[in-house]
């Protein structure tokens, strides 16, 4: 079963929308895809990614969670709706204010690192001082759910 087959069948069952996700998606060339699951299926399309390759397809919506080693590149940070910076140390708060600062459209996320206590304060007091910016919390992982 190919993959847009397989977002039709989910959404014949209730799925409210077709998340492209997992690795980075973006090191594939998206456009048939996301052109075959526009044609079978209507749910909103949203994408997640580092932002590392040059965007393709046609998303509805873009998160862009990048990475310090590796910023993203400038026309995805244009392009996304919501940006998400996970946090472990200060470097991270750093490294979100400038890619935010480039991103003035989107929604401003962190997201503390699993299972980091620095991480997880540094979000919530950055949250708390500024109000731009929400906390994202992977509650799968909280729950126990994979």
């Amino acid at each position: 079963m190919d993959l847009a087959t397989e977002a039709t069948d989910a959404a014949e069952t209730g799925a409210a929308f077709v998340v492209i996700t997992g690795g980075e998606p973006l090191h594939h060339n998206l456009a048939a895809l996301t052109t075959a699951i526009r044609s079978r299926c209507r749910q909103p399309m949203h994408l997640e990614t580092s932002g590392v390759d040059q965007l393709s397809g046609a998303p509805d919506w873009i998160t862009l969670s990048p990475k310090r080693h590796r910023p993203p590149r400038a026309e995805v940070v244009r392009a996304c709706h919501e940006l998400k910076v996970v946090v472990h140390e200060p470097a991270d708060l750093l490294f979100a204010e400038v890619v935010a600062a480039q991103a003035p459209q989107a929604h401003w996320l962190l997201q503390p690192g699993w299972d980091c206590e620095e991480g997880l304060q540094l979000a919530v007091g950055k949250v708390r001082q500024d109000q731009r910016w929400r906390l994202s919390m992977q509650s799968h992982k909280w729950l126990g759910v994979r």
